[in-house]
């Protein structure tokens, strides 16, 4: 990829549980270009690509706390990550594999062992598409705006008083959540819970609710805490 002289360095995220190839990569990416943030575990990529928001993330499948596709799919339907390419380059590139990886949000798959210079060139790619994806988002968004106004005006023709429940409250899932996730201990093995996302519902904009979805790094389980209730109860991952 190149850049033009003076231009900001990019941001790149490499998620890797082996350290020696981060440290390939980075040496190889920088003379490029990019600065290159590193994380060997799922939760850890998960709290960079939130707190840094790089301009794409390049992911192996396999991690521990929790695997690749787990972090494609929680960044991929977050409203403040979505938008970030996602790569995955992996050893283990099976067809079961790269259906999992498109199916959690990933832009493209590429099997290792890769020069490093392929990568730059899969990297490039994803975000000139994503740069397409987005134009074009934002082409549908602004025609949603326009008919959105016009169903409104409407409306108030009409003497409407209020939206539909649908319209008015907003619901899904974040990993960013209003109130933040309590430090919750798993009832089994008495470890701590480690957080993974939030469901906000409700069934207002003035009765909000907030579910949040935990693991035990143990293996005892996943988790669901409703903040209303503070109940904490376990259920199927």
């Amino acid at each position: 990829m190149t850049f033009p002289p003076g231009a900001a360095a990019r941001l790149a995220l490499i998620v890797d549980g082996d350290l020696s190839t981060r440290q390939l990569y980075a040496d190889s990416f920088t003379p490029h270009h990019w600065t290159v943030l590193q994380a060997d575990t799922g939760p850890e990529g998960l709290a960079m690509a939130i707190s840094r928001h790089p301009d794409v993330i390049v992911s192996e499948t396999r991690l521990r706390g929790f695997d690749g596709f787990t972090l494609c799919h929680l960044l991929h339907n977050d409203v403040g990550t979505s938008g970030i390419p996602f790569l995955f380059v992996t050893a283990d590139a099976s067809e079961a594999n790269v259906a999992r990886a498109q199916q959690s949000g990933a832009d493209a798959v590429i099997t290792k062992p890769c020069l490093p210079a392929a990568v730059l060139r899969a990297m490039a790619d994803v975000i000139a598409r994503s740069r397409q994806v987005r134009r074009r988002s934002q082409e549908l968004t602004e025609k949603a705006g326009q008919q959105l106004a016009r169903a409104q005006a409407l409306i108030e023709r009409a003497g409407a008083q209020r939206l539909t429940l649908k319209k008015a409250h907003l619901r899904g899932d974040t990993t960013t959540p209003p109130s933040p996730p309590p430090l919750l201990r798993c009832g089994s093995c008495d470890g701590t819970l480690q957080y993974v996302r939030s469901h906000i519902g409700g069934v207002s904009s003035k009765h909000p609710e907030q579910w949040d979805y935990f693991m035990c790094p143990a293996g005892c389980g996943h988790f669901e805490y409703r903040a209303r209730t503070r109940k904490l109860r376990k259920f199927p991952a």
